[in-house]
């Protein structure tokens, strides 16, 4: 029994769509403390607030619909409740978040719950609409029939917080009973044989609850984690011997837990709740008809995609331009105050370009989640899952896979941190590790470089393009790629059956501001403190590696009287000035080449000469590991053209175009630009996303495995582009 003075562990626990974070939030407010248990991808959500007796700390845990863990992610939650997670305190009150219009469908967890003999209390809400309807509840029954404290509340309008608040105490005080049985005593029995068989094997006392879990959950991840150990790895056959003997007695299994439960459920809501008949065609159905239609269901949902990233991309673009605009003004401020050298390098080009990449990002994060908040509160979310479904499962994903991979396109960051609305832990880390093969917009700036080398060729009147035909097919090679490549993490890394869509549909709604505002909120503060800090050490190690050796004191002195003269310009050309620009551009050019990024360019020559490239674009390869895009700033330093160029540039084409190898030949043909377009098309070349990628995973082995897989796909598609653009360009 805790003391109803001290400081409480709390955990939230309901089905999707109960309004479990809505609640959180009214509990707790922002900001929490977002993060993932050790080496699994369930996210750990905590929060905290204060009441007269002391500090209460809720964990939300992710929504569920039964505590049958089947996979290791999700025996996480099984152990949170269990106080078996080592991170979180163990709890002392659970709080069952039911949907007040669906209690028996929602009762089934809360049986489950009042297993673990820990206080609980049973929250009813969305109960504006129960008093909308015609609906009764006899709360003092139904508390009185389930043995809990039962409490209505509307956690979008917070209406009934003060309420929850009261009934954690007086539940903590309380303390917990041991429940009933709701199974036959044969069930009961076979429980005890295989409870005293692990004692007998050296398994300590085990709860109840999970005894009766190994023997009700077919591949249960608890029963596989128990089977490792030595002196039980006979554990299976046990189980499924007392499996076969209750189904002899009539007490088969899986099925035997779902008729006990909503048996007992039955017994408890008869003569509680009184639902008159309802017209089976509500406004709900009729809207339904067309949201998910299999034809209009699609219109309405690519247009309302359609707009989603239109909004997007004209929303971000002012803020990231806002961002660059700032970012510009702080290097400039950092002029005014510091002489050329190393420590103004660093904060130019390190530690400014550092935090500039990790912010560059949130505009779309931002916006994005705004509208997927939106959606998910306003109940078309699941609309669009369940109109996807079909077509994504043809490709081995889920329809919840499709925003995610659609966000992509714009950039891969927002679109793999949207997988959390993925519920199936095999479904979410294939689409996480297909995400970054979307052609995002960073790769844009590479293909218009380089689309100066496909020929003006024209069909259908001046209709159709050469070179818009190849930046589509850059586009779309991803896409494509992406298919066989989910396929064979389905059959070689995430085996097993495929799940059952169950897709609840709830109820419309308009959105909570707070609930939305909360949500946004969260995954910006989540994205910045977590991935951000990883992406700018990147940032700032690829500067050191491009700065370091070399000695710059000469191109330090030759800045400082530039700027000394442009200080003193009138505004007449001046030819000497101009001189001293050019000579600047070339020694940067060649400490560039001299650095560890051009010594490791110059190494990996011989592995990327089969591509068609020189030293030189190897170097812009590893240079724009940071990002993408930077493989043009790092190109015109090395043509000695200046770090401020862009791909539109003419200087830079021009000087691509007069690259040559020693025999003369150019370097820069349509065969390798059709190979660099190729090879960035599917490579890994964005640290920002391979540290979301670990962020979401909570694990570097999946960065590590993403960088390696698309590399390698990258490295052979770029090498057959190259001789098969070679053999039919030479034809």
């Amino acid at each position: 029994m805790a003391n109803p003075t001290s400081s409480l562990t709390v955990a939230l626990v309901g089905n999707p769509n109960t309004g479990k974070s809505t609640l959180f939030s009214a509990l707790c407010g922002v900001p929490a403390r977002v993060g993932n248990y050790p080496g699994v991808t369930v996210e750990k959500k905590l929060g905290k607030y204060r009441d007269d007796s002391g500090e209460v700390i809720v964990v939300d845990l992710p929504g569920t619909y039964s505590l049958s863990a089947r996979t290791m992610d999700e025996m996480v939650s099984v152990d949170v409740l269990l106080g078996r997670q080592s991170d979180v305190p163990k709890l002392d009150v659970i709080v069952a978040i039911a949907d007040a219009t669906n209690l028996e469908r929602n009762l089934y967890l809360f049986t489950q719950l009042r297993q673990l003999e820990i206080p609980i209390i049973l929250v009813l809400n969305m109960w504006d609409r129960v008093l909308a309807s015609s609906m009764k509840v006899d709360l003092a029954q139904l508390s009185e029939r389930l043995g809990v404290t039962v409490v209505v509340a509307t956690a979008s309008r917070s209406s009934g917080i003060q309420e929850i608040k009261a009934a954690i105490r007086t539940a903590a005080a309380k303390g917990s009973s041991t429940p009933e049985s709701l199974f036959p005593p044969e069930f009961q029995a076979e429980c005890d044989t295989l409870r005293d068989w692990m004692k007998a094997s050296g398994e300590p006392e085990m709860q109840s609850f999970l005894v009766q879990r190994l023997l009700l959950d077919i591949d249960s991840a608890h029963a596989q984690r128990l089977s490792k150990q030595p002196e039980l790895k006979e554990l299976p056959n046990r189980i499924a011997e007392a499996r076969a003997r209750l189904a002899s007695s009539g007490q088969r299994v899986p099925a035997l837990e779902t008729k006990c439960r909503y048996n007992w459920i039955r017994s408890r809501l008869a003569g509680v709740v009184d639902r008159p008949a309802e017209d089976t065609d509500t406004l709900s159905d009729r809207i339904d008809h067309v949201l998910t239609h299999r034809v209009w269901g699609l219109v309405i949902f690519a247009a309302i995609m359609f707009a989603v990233f239109q909004c997007i991309s004209t929303g971000a673009s002012g803020m990231m331009s806002g961002i660059e605009t700032l970012q510009g003004a702080l290097v400039t401020w950092v002029h005014s105050w510091l002489a050329p050298g190393t420590l103004r390098s660093l904060i130019d080009d390190g530690i400014i370009a550092g935090v500039g990449s990790v912010l560059i990002f949130l505009p779309q994060i931002l916006i994005l989640f705004f509208f997927i908040g939106v959606l998910e509160d306003c109940g078309y979310m699941a609309r669009a899952a369940f109109v996807m479904d079909k077509l994504m499962t043809k490709l081995g994903l889920s329809g919840k896979s499709f925003l995610p991979l659609m966000s992509s396109f714009a950039c891969a960051v927002p679109g793999i941190m949207a997988t959390r609305v993925i519920e199936n832990t095999r479904d979410r880390m294939i689409t996480i590790l297909v995400a970054p093969l979307m052609s995002c917009s960073a790769r844009l700036p590479v293909y218009i470089l380089l689309i100066s080398f496909i020929p003006e060729t024209h069909w259908l009147g001046g209709w159709i393009g050469l070179r818009g035909v190849v930046l589509f097919a850059m586009h779309v090679l991803g896409l494509v790629v992406a298919i066989p490549v989910a396929w064979l993490l389905k059959r070689f890394f995430f085996p097993g059956e495929t799940a059952a869509f169950v897709m609840e549909l709830p109820s419309y709604k308009l959105p909570s501001p707070k609930v939305v505002f909360y949500r946004v909120w969260e995954r910006g503060q989540s994205f910045v403190g977590r991935a951000g800090t990883l992406i700018f050490c990147t940032a700032v190690l690829v500067w050191a590696a491009g700065y370091f050796p070399g000695d710059h004191t000469e191109v330090h002195q030759l800045t400082r009287t530039i700027e000394q003269r442009e200080l003193q310009a009138t505004g007449d050309t001046d030819d000497e000035l101009e001189a001293m620009r050019a000579q600047e551009r070339q020694l940067n050019g060649a400490l560039i080449k001299g650095s560890l990024l051009g010594q490791a360019g110059q190494a990996i020559e011989p592995i990327v000469k089969p591509l068609g490239w020189d030293w030189r674009i190897g170097v812009g390869v590893i240079a724009s590991f940071p990002a993408r895009e930077v493989i043009i700033a790092t190109l015109g330093t090395i043509y000695s053209l200046g770090g401020d160029v862009d791909e539109e540039d003419s200087g830079l084409q021009d000087a691509l175009a007069s690259s040559r190898w020693e025999d003369g030949r150019p370097v820069y043909t349509l065969p390798v630009a059709l190979s660099i377009m190729v090879f960035f098309a599917l490579c890994a070349q964005c640290a920002a996303t391979l540290m979301v990628i670990k962020r979401e995973t909570n694990s570097w082995r999946w960065p590590i495995f993403t960088f390696v897989y698309m590399t390698t796909l990258a490295y052979v598609g770029s090498f057959i582009t190259y001789n098969l653009a070679s053999w039919v360009w030479v034809g």
